[in-house]
């Protein structure tokens, strides 16, 4: 299944037994699914419809389906006499005309306008149920098919900043156990070198200098395993392979990348919290900033 965008237009117009009709189908951001409908009383009665076939097709967004209606020429309405009402009304004038001579006939104009006399001859419901159903589909056809294409290229575009998140984590990590090394070695030494002062003057010292070494070598090493970040990068390579992996697969995949984006932006701000060189502290910036660029698109998706 392929990814899809939440936000997408797509309007149909068919020529009906009754008039033209036209079905527009608009959706936005939204976490939820909510469905909208805009239609004449006429319609309502395809409302279940129109929102179980929405409701097939679409999981998330804010989805406005409107529908309007034009009769043309070719669908004027057909005006006919109502033959029986005619009838029964002439019957009873006559009645009234043969107990008072005086009576005045009514007039074609009266008869006319008499409640009911004129029909108008009704389209084919069924028929007209068919195109209505049939639009509805086609549109909602249109509709997934420009999500479709938007989420394809919103998932190009993401692809590429994971792409770019691997190969900032690709570089930094050979840097890693020299980088720890040679702040051990930095560290020992300073501290050596203010030991050796601190052991030269005539205040009593309760420990060698041999003694003071060792301790200094054992601090320095357990600052070192905390400024060590092979463990976190090793989750993010993880959790970088799981969001492409997810991309790829397709689906619905918004609520999996908003989790995946958790974890990838704490492991980014540890990295960052950690950083003891430079380069470090660059990657952390960068990794965070393509984060936040993902997170911004990924609302867009489905």
């Amino acid at each position: 299944m392929a990814v899809r965008s939440m936000t997408a237009y797509a309007t149909t117009s068919v020529d009906t037994v009754a008039g033209t009709l036209t079905i527009e189908l608009k959706s936005v951001n939204s976490r939820f699914l909510d469905l909208q409908f805009r239609m004449n009383d006429e319609f309502r009665a395809y409302e279940p419809f129109f929102r179980e076939t929405i409701m097939q097709g679409v999981k998330r967004g804010k989805v406005e389906c409107r529908l309007s209606f034009a009769r043309g020429e070719q669908n004027a309405s057909v005006l006919s006499l109502n033959h029986s009402l005619f009838l029964e009304l002439s019957r009873l004038q006559y009645e009234i005309r043969q107990r008072d001579p005086q009576a005045q006939a009514m007039t074609v104009n009266e008869l006319l306008r008499w409640p009911g006399m004129i029909e108008e001859a009704a389209p084919d419901q069924e028929t007209l149920q068919q195109q209505v159903r049939q639009a509805m589909i086609d549109t909602l056809d249109t509709f997934t098919a420009e999500r479709e294409r938007e989420g394809a290229a919103l998932t190009e575009a993401l692809v590429e900043r994971v792409v770019a998140m691997q190969q900032i984590v690709g570089k930094i990590e050979p840097l890693i156990p020299q980088m720890v090394e040679q702040f051990k070695q930095k560290a020992i030494e300073r501290m050596q070198e203010a030991l050796g002062v601190a052991l030269s003057d005539s205040v009593p010292v309760t420990m060698t200098q041999q003694e003071a070494s060792e301790r200094i070598r054992q601090e320095v090493t357990l600052y070192g395993m905390r400024i060590d970040v092979a463990e976190e990068l090793s989750r993010l390579k993880i959790h970088l392979d799981e969001t492409k992996a997810i991309l790829e697969k397709g689906g619905l995949v918004g609520k999996r990348m908003d989790f995946m984006l958790q974890e990838l932006n704490r492991e980014a701000n540890t990295l960052g919290s950690k950083a003891a060189i430079r380069e470090l502290s660059d990657a952390s910036m960068e990794l965070k900033l393509l984060i936040e660029q993902i997170r911004e698109q990924v609302q867009n998706l489905e």
